[in-house]
């Protein structure tokens, strides 16, 4: 947490206008203790309406998917699985296409493309969950589905793409790429509700989830139900992981990465690697979004590219390696 809030602090003094870290701090005291600090106006509304909104979208971001992907990982005992590898996130991106191209939406006004986005990719997690009751099916079957539903979901975009005109295609584009630009406080609030009610959820399942690595039968012996607890910590997440990428599109990795560097320091000790995954996510997605800032300043690469780049030589080292036995055995 310290770490995060002096990274916070360092990265909203990065930008064209220069601002110390000092005058950060005291521009956030300030807003709840008025009146101690001298603050210059243009300095309030660059901290406020500007970076800290950024910095505060990609901690929650980076935390809520950073978790997600680490319970997805332990449920389904495979260590590819992800928000992204399971296609949740090509479902929503679906659904905006969907907005975009046809017009067909959920909700209307402002929150067209967010609407389509979360219930498009509720319904691909539904497809896992109804999966993950069938007798007989196994993790790696579920994770086999969502890596088809994402290939669907794409092949589909991209045809939508092709039959799009040039303004359609742009706002797909975008919204395909990942960013987090476009969030606010109104919309990083409904992010930290959503949050603060799926996560201890999560985490009030971290003993399970240390018995059922063993395997589903040693869980059962020692009272757990290991059936429920898959299909209630996929049902939870797949409604946090929906919240997320609802507002900021499509964001590979950080559910994949994250969760491996967790258990590589901390070993498989689900009470202390959940919360770990999430600060790391943090970390890391904050850290490629300075890069997204500052690379080709001033313009702005979309955060989500960003953390492809970051995120592929990491996955390609996870395929190569294959499975690691002490933990998915």
């Amino acid at each position: 947490m310290a770490t995060l809030i002096l990274a916070s602090g360092a990265i909203i003094t990065i930008g064209p206008m220069p601002i110390t870290i000092i005058e950060v701090y005291c521009t956030i005291l300030d807003k709840f203790v008025p009146g101690i600090f001298s603050i210059e106006s243009m300095i309030n509304t660059v901290v406020w309406q500007i970076r800290l909104p950024r910095v505060a979208g990609a901690i929650s971001v980076g935390l809520g998917l950073g978790i997600c992907g680490c319970v997805m990982q332990a449920v389904l005992k495979n260590p590819l699985a992800s928000p992204f590898t399971l296609g949740i996130s090509s479902g929503a991106n679906f659904g905006v296409s969907l907005a975009a191209v046809f017009g067909i939406t959920i909700l209307g006004g402002p929150y067209f493309l967010i609407g389509n986005a979360f219930v498009f990719a509720l319904l691909c997690s539904g497809v896992i969950i109804g999966l993950s009751g069938l007798k007989g099916a196994t993790s790696e079957t579920m994770v086999l589905a969502g890596i088809a539903l994402n290939y669907l979901f794409q092949a589909m975009n991209q045809l939508f793409s092709y039959i799009a005109s040039d303004e359609q295609r742009d706002v797909m584009r975008i919204w395909g790429m990942g960013s987090i630009g476009g969030l606010n406080w109104n919309s990083i609030m409904v992010i930290a509700v959503v949050s603060m009610i799926c996560l201890p959820l999560l985490y009030s399942k971290a003993w399970d989830l240390n018995l059922m690595t063993v395997g589903d039968e040693a869980a059962t012996s020692m009272g757990v139900n290991a059936g429920h607890v898959r299909i209630f910590v996929l049902v939870v997440s797949s409604l946090l992981v929906a919240a997320l990428v609802a507002f900021v599109g499509v964001i590979g990795f950080i559910g994949l990465v994250a969760p491996h560097v967790a258990r590589l320091i901390l070993g498989s000790d689900h009470r202390y690697i959940i919360p770990a995954a999430g600060g790391l996510g943090a970390i890391l997605f904050l850290f490629a979004d300075v890069i997204a800032m500052n690379l080709f300043s001033p313009s702005t690469i979309p955060t989500g590219t960003v953390m492809s780049v970051i995120g592929v030589p990491f996955f390609l080292y996870l395929i190569l390696r294959g499975r690691r036995k002490e933990y998915w055995s």
